[in-house]
């Protein structure tokens, strides 16, 4: 259990503090976040925590609050986002609904007050200003490079979308009522002061979606501060509301989310078809035809749920020698929808092959492995009856960071490849290893070992060493 603050000095009693709370003080050299590597990026965010640590302890079971006095950090996490960069945004093209929000709690309710299309500044600063509202920006790493830099190295981390949202906060106002979310959550601090609330019992791994909020709040289990350069993490379900100071500048944080519709039933029901497909090719039972009038039928009778049953425990058995598991939507969907890599310039040699052609004699290595991902499916070509299994490719190398985690499906299309389950072997040895040479891929022929690499060296997905 957290323990109680004492009273503090000026006679008023402190609420009591999170669960972990650690104070950082100023370091001598950079402060700013270690971009070398996708755990890197992740540790020195989280800094000093350690990773195992975190993992450990807080992850999906409660918050952590990182204090820092350290001006450096402060002043990088300032760059970020501030309340003058929404006159350039706007001056970009920003829309209400879709970009930004403008919002007020008033009596314990969300009021949302915004405008008819286009956002202009005068109006946000006027809302901002007068009427104390809130600014939620969506999404801002279609703008902001460094959240971009962030986010994206964060999405390999997590191996999931990572959104964000900005939120700017008058002196004295609050935006949002108390609620929960789906998605893990960190909290970095900007600009200014944001006084934090959190709740126990927390809604179980944000599932229980008829509990109101309000039903389950009352004296906060977790109250605190946070400052630039501070940061906080909560697991999703947990209820939580904050508000600026009055007398103090205007506050401003950015939320980091991950791990939406990321849990083992998500992936179970991913999987799931592809093992019946699997299965069903070898067992004559799950080919046989279900009773008659079965879809007819109000309640499953017992024979069926015994004959279900037996069924799964059949697949049960096969998914314990399975090494490749058939992937429908989830690789495809998250790869489809991240953000590209990160890049300073016009992104060409993410586009454009460079380096010398493969050959057979040639070195070669994965280029952007943490954008590619490798899956086994039944053949998409609706003129194959048969339905063969085949080897997927797909990368995120030309994604749009526009339309990152904004909805747009119309806009999105995946990029990849796709090969005969015969180079799976081969594209297996390429995925394991740091280098290999093309004649050493696990292939029949000389020529289908360099058309294999030429296939992925057109995509940007290989490079000669």
């Amino acid at each position: 259990m957290p323990k109680k603050a004492k009273p503090a000095g000026n006679g008023r009693e402190e609420g009591p503090v999170p669960c972990k709370q650690v104070k950082v003080e100023a370091a001598g050299g950079s402060s700013t976040l270690n971009f070398d590597s996708p755990g890197g990026l992740f540790e020195s965010l989280i800094s000093p925590i350690k990773t195992e640590t975190f993992f450990k302890e807080f992850w999906e079971q409660k918050p952590l609050l990182i204090q820092r006095d350290d001006p450096a950090l402060a002043t990088y996490y300032q760059s970020l986002f501030r309340l003058t960069d929404l006159k350039s945004l706007c001056s970009q093209g920003i829309y209400y609904g879709r970009d930004v929000n403008v919002c007020r709690c008033v009596s314990g309710k969300k009021k949302v007050l915004n405008k008819d299309g286009k956002a202009h500044f005068l109006q946000l600063r006027k809302d901002f200003d007068q009427k104390r509202a809130t600014i939620q920006f969506h999404q801002p790493q279609r703008f902001k490079d460094e959240l971009w830099r962030i986010q994206e190295k964060l999405e390999c981390y997590f191996g999931s979308l990572v959104g964000s949202n900005v939120y700017l906060t008058p002196a004295g106002s609050q935006g949002l009522p108390p609620h929960y979310d789906d998605v893990e959550v960190f909290i970095l601090q900007l600009e200014g002061e944001k006084h934090w609330r959190l709740y126990h019992p927390t809604v179980p791994l944000a599932q229980e979606y008829s509990v109101e909020p309000e039903d389950r709040i009352s004296r906060p289990t977790y109250e605190f501060t946070l400052k630039a350069g501070d940061l906080l993490y909560f697991p999703r379900g947990t209820i939580h509301q904050a508000d600026t100071p009055p007398g103090l500048a205007h506050s401003t944080h950015v939320t980091i989310s991950t791990y939406q519709n990321n849990t083992w039933g998500d992936f179970l029901l991913d999987t799931i078809s592809g093992l019946v497909f699997d299965t069903a090719k070898e067992d004559v039972a799950l080919r046989a035809g279900i009773p008659r009038q079965l879809l007819l039928q109000v309640e499953t009778t017992a024979v069926t749920r015994r004959q279900l049953s037996g069924f799964l425990r059949t697949l049960a058995d096969r998914l314990e020698g399975t090494k490749e598991l058939l992937s429908s939507d989830m690789k495809k969907d998250f790869v489809m929808h991240r953000l590209p890599p990160y890049y300073v310039g016009d992104g060409t040699e993410l586009s454009t092959p460079g380096g010398k052609l493969p050959r057979l004699d040639s070195i070669i290595r994965l280029h952007m492995k943490d954008h590619i991902v490798l899956t086994v499916g039944p053949d998409q070509d609706p003129s194959d009856e048969a339905r063969e299994k085949m080897v997927y490719i797909y990368h995120s190398l030309k994604n749009r960071r526009e339309t990152h985690m904004m909805g747009n499906e119309e806009e999105t299309e995946s990029h990849g490849l796709r090969f005969p389950l015969s180079h799976l072997d081969a594209l297996k040895q390429i995925w394991n290893s740091s280098a290999i040479s093309v004649k050493d891929l696990k292939l029949t022929t000389d020529e289908e070992k360099e058309s294999l690499v030429l296939s992925l060296w057109t995509e940007c997905l290989i490079q000669v060493v």
